[in-house]
């Protein structure tokens, strides 16, 4: 059974001017079963992050900060979107879906959230985009109740997980490997275990090449019981904030390579979507859709991955 988080609560509403593509976290579900590559029957809500929970990864006085409402107007900027008590339960479910995947990839091998991938939430504070970081509290709790033993975070979101990074630095049971943009944000990159910084243009056959050596050189090395996989479908060439020149036949080739190596390897996956901002919507749509197909075909393998 292939497990999918959805919630209509991951469509936040948002100024009609602001530049984050909300209705994707929409459209996504919408195309997944007009298309018929999932039915209703794989989409579960996820539960509400506890207090507790959040307090695994962030700091209380962070935590205060959110529940009360009470961040500085700098702080909000740095965050990017407009803070209210609905956008905080909003990042608690879109949290909480992240390790519940990571459950249902333990029990069936692969599940996905429609949302997920808040890579630039640090311990004490958000920034683009990102109230908590979904993976590093997943991962935390994970580790926590013995669930896990040795994460790997892959992390190819065109924009570097610098909270994956600071979160996770003196964690040894995870490893966090991000491949993004040289010169995009985030201008100050923490050193993640593994950073390999793409130059502007990079294409297809460069992208592809580099990613299946080295993940499969992780994979033999760290030897990880449970695998995040961030999809971000901002290297596609379409991209504005991108800076990369991937297709999209090469973007839905890399979530095949990434999910079929591990899957061969036996390691459990838990899917997160990351950024896309192609300025047709729909293109994001088709191409977070992609890494769902993948993952259909994985699970029932009488489908072809062609």
């Amino acid at each position: 059974m292939l497990k999918i988080a959805y919630s209509p609560l991951f469509c936040h509403s948002l100024p009609v001017s602001h530049r984050f593509p909300m209705a994707k976290y929409d459209l996504i579900p919408k195309k997944l079963l007009t298309d018929g590559i999932i039915t209703q029957d794989n989409l579960f809500h996820p539960e509400l992050l506890s207090e507790q929970e959040i307090l695994s990864t962030h700091t209380a006085d962070y935590w205060h900060k959110l529940k009360t409402g009470t961040l500085t107007d700098k702080e909000i900027r740095k965050i990017g979107l407009p803070m209210s008590a609905s956008l905080i339960k909003r990042e608690r479910y879109i949290t909480h879906a992240t390790y519940e995947c990571a459950l249902y990839a333990k029990e069936y091998g692969i599940s996905l959230s429609v949302s997920g991938g808040t890579h630039h939430g640090f311990a004490d504070h958000g920034e683009g985009f990102c109230v908590f970081n979904d993976v590093c509290v997943a991962s935390n709790l994970l580790l926590a109740r013995g669930q896990a033993k040795r994460i790997l975070s892959v992390d190819l979101d065109v924009h570097q997980g610098n909270g994956n990074a600071s979160i996770m630095a003196n964690n040894p049971a995870v490893f966090v490997f991000s491949m993004h943009g040289k010169k995009n944000y985030p201008f100050i990159k923490p050193p993640s275990d593994l950073d390999i910084e793409l130059d502007d243009g990079t294409g297809d056959e460069a992208y592809l090449t580099m990613l299946g050596e080295t993940l499969s050189k992780i994979i033999r090395e760290f030897d990880p019981d449970m695998l995040f996989y961030q999809a971000g479908v901002d290297v596609l060439a379409t991209d504005k904030l991108g800076k990369l020149s991937l297709s999209m036949a090469g973007c839905y080739e890399r979530d095949k390579l990434v999910l079929t190596t591990a899957h061969k390897a036996g390691i459990p996956v838990a899917v997160v979507m990351g950024g896309g901002y192609s300025p047709d919507i729909e293109t994001v749509v088709a191409a977070h859709c992609g890494v769902f197909g993948v993952a259909k075909t994985l699970i029932s393998p009488s489908l072809s991955l062609a």
